[in-house]
C-alpha cells in the first residue's frame, strides 16, 4: 500500500504491510519514533501459522501527518483500518508496543468486536510521566540537528553520540532520517517530530475510558530492566482487562522485543494459538 504524506488529516489514512499467510491474524502497532517493519522479524519468527500486519500509525513510517494528536483518535484509526481490511471477517490478535501498547488498549476498549487477543507490551493503562522525560531528551536532541547541513546519517550519527551515547537508540531514531524528495537538497525527518514532542504529556498519560472492560485474553508482557509496568500499576490493569496474565521477560528493557526477540516469539505464538 501506497501513501502521500498530507500536513493534516482528520481521520488519518495507514500505512501497513503483511507479512506472511497463515490463518492466525495479528496486527502489530509500534511505539513513539517506530514503524510498522519494527516488527518484520518477530512477523517472520512467528511461522506458518500467522498473518501479520505491521502498521505504521499516524505521524509516523508513511502514514499521514495530522494536526494534533490524542489516543481516541489513534485507536480510532487502526479500528477503521483493520475493520475495511484485514479485520473484516472477523477479529484478529493485536499486539502493541509502548505508545503503540497503549493505542492498543484503546482498541479493546473502545472496539472490542475488532479484537480477539490482545498482548500489550511494556506499557500500563496509567500514566508514564516518570519515564517520558526520556524521549523528550530524545525529541529534542533531534531537533538540535542542522538538516540541511547533513552529508549522510553516519554525520547524522556523529553529531547525536554526545547527547544519545547509546548506538542502539541513536540508530532506532535514525532509521527515520531521509532524504528530502528528488529535486530538493538537505534530510528531513519522516515522523510528524515537532507535534510528537508538543503532545509528548498525552502520549505519557492515559484517557478515561469510563465503564469500558476488555474481557477477551490479555498478556502483558514487559522486560525486568524496564520501569514502564510497575506492580502499583497491576489493578487498574486487572480493572480494565480482567483476564490478564502478566509476564516479565528476564535481561530486556523497553525494548524488550529487541532485547529479547526468540523469548518474545516464543510467548506470542504460545498465547496467540
Amino acid at each position: 500500500m501506497t501513501t502521500t504524506h498530507a500536513r493534516t488529516a482528520a481521520i488519518p489514512h495507514l500505512v501497513a504491510h503483511e507479512v506472511g499467510d497463515g490463518p492466525t491474524r495479528v496486527a502489530f502497532l509500534h511505539g513513539l519514533m517506530g514503524r510498522g517493519l519494527n516488527f518484520q522479524t518477530v512477523a517472520r519468527s512467528l511461522g506458518d501459522g500467522f498473518t501479520s500486519l505491521l502498521v505504521d500509525l499516524p505521524n509516523h513510517g508513511e502514514s499521514m501527518w495530522t494536526a494534533d494528536w490524542d489516543y481516541p483518535g489513534q485507536a480510532d484509526a487502526v479500528a477503521r483500518q483493520l475493520r475495511r481490511g484485514f479485520a473484516a471477517d472477523g477479529p484478529v490478535d493485536l499486539v502493541g508496543h509502548s505508545m503503540g501498547g497503549k493505542v492498543a488498549m484503546l482498541v479493546a476498549l473502545r472496539h472490542p468486536d475488532l479484537v480477539r487477543r490482545l498482548v500489550v507490551l511494556d506499557m500500563s493503562p496509567t500514566s508514564t510521566a516518570h519515564v517520558g522525560e526520556d524521549f523528550g531528551h530524545l525529541l529534542g536532541s533531534l531537533h538540535t540537528l542542522d538538516l540541511d547541513a547533513l552529508v549522510d546519517r553516519n554525520d547524522a550519527d556523529r553529531r547525536l553520540a554526545a547527547r544519545i551515547p547509546d548506538p542502539r537508540v541513536r540508530g532506532f531514531l535514525l532509521q527515520n532520517l531521509r532524504r528530502k524528495p528528488k529535486g530538493e537538497t538537505g534530510w528531513e525527518w519522516q515522523p510528524h517530530t515537532r507535534l510528537l514532542e508538543d503532545f509528548l504529556p498525552e502520549m505519557s498519560d492515559f484517557p478515561d475510558t469510563g465503564d469500558a472492560v476488555f474481557e477477551g485474553p490479555v498478556l502483558w508482557l514487559g522486560g525486568d530492566r524496564s520501569n514502564y509496568i510497575r506492580d502499583e500499576d497491576a489493578p487498574r490493569m486487572r480493572e480494565l482487562f480482567p483476564n490478564v496474565r502478566r509476564m516479565t521477560v528476564k535481561d530486556a528493557g523497553h525494548w524488550v522485543h529487541a532485547d529479547q526477540p526468540e523469548v518474545v516469539v516464543a510467548a506470542l505464538r504460545h498465547f496467540l494459538r
